[in-house]
This record gives structure tokens, C-alpha cells and sequence, in this order.
């Protein structure tokens, strides 16, 4: 890859209810890149995927509760989607603080499908340019972003793409991002 992440530390904040394929394609992206990974979730254990939202998939082992972990542990985030996946999340307010805290470190941020519900409830997509799936575009223009329709759209260290046929674009762009490391202009308008 034209980009390493040799030495990065990236976390993957995910609950049950996650989309395999969007917690699966960008780790795997990250860790051939050379990255380290964390999936952070709201409890101990494993948590449970899917595909489409209602088959389940496998379970996978949580490295760290989001309670215990900060944005200053490591260098990006990822957020997949899957419908109830950051429905659960955006409850918690030790994840929406680690969410938030990566947008104040000027940290870059991967996230795809229904995972900018997270950003919505940390409030850092005011007059931020990203995409989504199509049902969460009006709670991200009421919530003040600007939402397009693309692939992938790169907003000073913020990426997402909109659902998992996007993911190859997703994975590239992600791991060019978090290559480049912390976007100033990031820090300032959260």
C-alpha cells in the first residue's frame, strides 16, 4: 500500500447489531496497512453481527469497554453501521464522549451506513460536507451538515461512504486518511 499505518492504534467503536461486513472490510483494511486494532464496545464479551440487520452473523471478542477508553489511546476511529448497532451506541454517553473526543484531538474518522447517527448524537457534523445511508440524510441536514450522495467524501479527516457496496472506496480512502494523521481544521470547527 502506497500508505502505512505502521504503529497506529485504531479503535472500532461497535455494539451488537453491527454490520459484519462493515466492521469486517475496514479492520482488515487497517491491519494489512499495518495498523493495530481495538473493536471498543459498551460491554465486556463478544458482540454479535449481522448481515442486512436481521441475520445473525459470527461474534466478536470486544478488546476494551468504551467506559475505559479515551480518543488519546489511539490515532483513528471507525465507526460501521448497521441499523441498531449505533442505535445502541448513541445511548451511551461514554461513547458519544469517545466519539467526540476524537473530533477535539483533530483525529480522523471512518464512518459508514448508519453510523453517523454517532455523530449526530456527539454533535460534530455541523458545516461538515459527509454522506450516509439515504434514511439518516435528513437527521444529518437537521442536525446542520451538508449531505451528498457519493461513494466517499473526505471532510478534513472525516470519511464516510454510505453502505457496504461502497466499502472498497471506504477502505482505501480510510486508511489514506489515517495515514495523514490528525486535520487541523477538524479540531476547530467541533
Amino acid at each position: 500500500m502506497a500508505h502505512t499505518l505502521q504503529g497506529k492504534r485504531i479503535a472500532i467503536l461497535a455494539a451488537d447489531g453491527v454490520e459484519q461486513v462493515e466492521l469486517v472490510d475496514p479492520r482488515n483494511a487497517v491491519i494489512e496497512a499495518g495498523a493495530k486494532v481495538d473493536l471498543v464496545s459498551l460491554k465486556s464479551g463478544k458482540i454479535q453481527a449481522y448481515n442486512s440487520d436481521v441475520n445473525a452473523a459470527d461474534s466478536f471478542p470486544v478488546d476494551r469497554v468504551v467506559a475505559e477508553a479515551s480518543a488519546a489511546d489511539y490515532d483513528a476511529l471507525i465507526l460501521p453501521g448497521g441499523t441498531t448497532n449505533p442505535d445502541h451506541l448513541r445511548q451511551d454517553n461514554d461513547a458519544v464522549r469517545f466519539v467526540r473526543e476524537f473530533f477535539e484531538a483533530a483525529k480522523p474518522v471512518g464512518v459508514i451506513c448508519h453510523g453517523p447517527w454517532m455523530l449526530i448524537e456527539a454533535d460534530v457534523v455541523r458545516g461538515r460536507k459527509l454522506t450516509s445511508y439515504p434514511s439518516l440524510r435528513t437527521d444529518l441536514r437537521n442536525a446542520g451538515a451538508n449531505v451528498v450522495d457519493e461513494e466517499v467524501v473526505t471532510d478534513q479527516g472525516l470519511v464516510s461512504s454510505r453502505d457496504p457496496h461502497d466499502l472498497p472506496a471506504f477502505c482505501k480512502k480510510i486508511v489514506e486518511e489515517f495515514a495523514e494523521g490528525k486535520h487541523a481544521e477538524q479540531a476547530r470547527s467541533a
